[in-house]
This record gives C-alpha cells, sequence and structure tokens, in this order.
C-alpha cells in the first residue's frame, strides 16, 4: 500500500461477507459501480457486518468480519438474475479474525459522534484514514 493509497469500509451482512472472502470479490451499496469506481489498485478494504444474515433484521452482530486490498482497476458485472447483474472488484483477502466494534468506537476518528456511532454506515460505504485502517487491522490480523 503506497502513498496514494485509500482505505474503504464496506457493509455488507457476514453471510455476504462468506461469500465475498469465498468469491475473492466485493460488490457494494446493493451492486451500484459508483462506489467500486473510487477504490484502486492496491487499496485496503475493511468489511463491517451489523447483521449476521441480510433477511433477519434482528441478527445483530456489529462487527468488523474481513479486511483486504483491491486487486485490480478492473470493475466487472456478474448476472445473478436477468434483472440483477451487480458489479464486482477483486479483492485479496488477509487472514483476519472478527472484531467487534464496541471496543474501538472511541479510538476511530471517522466516527465524530461517539454517542451516534452507527451514522457514518447509513449508506454502506464510506472512506476512513490510514490511521483508522491500520487501528482496526491491528485487531483483526494481531
Amino acid at each position: 500500500m503506497g502513498a496514494d493509497t485509500k482505505y474503504w469500509i464496506v457493509c455488507i451482512s457476514k453471510d455476504h461477507t462468506l461469500l465475498a472472502l469465498k468469491w475473492g470479490i466485493i460488490q457494494a451499496c446493493h451492486g451500484k459501480r459508483a462506489p467500486l469506481a473510487r477504490m484502486k489498485k492496491g487499496d485496503g478494504i475493511i468489511i463491517y457486518s451489523s447483521k449476521f444474515n441480510i433477511s433477519d433484521p434482528k441478527s445483530t452482530l456489529r462487527a468488523f468480519t474481513a479486511i483486504g486490498e483491491i486487486a485490480d482497476d478492473d470493475i466487472y458485472q456478474y448476472e445473478i438474475h436477468p434483472d440483477f447483474i451487480p458489479h464486482r472488484r477483486k479483492v485479496n483477502y488477509f487472514s483476519a479474525k472478527e472484531v467487534p466494534i464496541e471496543p474501538l468506537i472511541d479510538e476511530l476518528d471517522f466516527i465524530p459522534n461517539k454517542r451516534f456511532w452507527g451514522y457514518p454506515f447509513k449508506y454502506g460505504f464510506l472512506e476512513i484514514s490510514k490511521r483508522d485502517f491500520e487501528l482496526i487491522s491491528s485487531h483483526m490480523r494481531g
């Protein structure tokens, strides 16, 4: 990761994280192209999962569940159904453990209001600082 590297958090459920890890991909914001187009090869990516299962609103998790690096500069589409062809990017995921967010909230700069810590995740995709990426990474890979 170089000097112009950017760092991202993508919010997806744990069940979808497991698929992303299996396939070595990331898909953001229901398959939209725009978030993926902001990324480039070598950027760092962390997946945050508020839930275990996307279809069960009561399946609360609230943890960082995967970490990796954008593998190349290609964005491609993959047909899941004829009416749903989401955009994806390849990711080289690192060996990491799941880390709950609660113990890290006070230390994370991308969360300005600690009382409403979930607000930054509202849109499902956000850029974070290198410092925040390294802090989360140290817990996931440590």
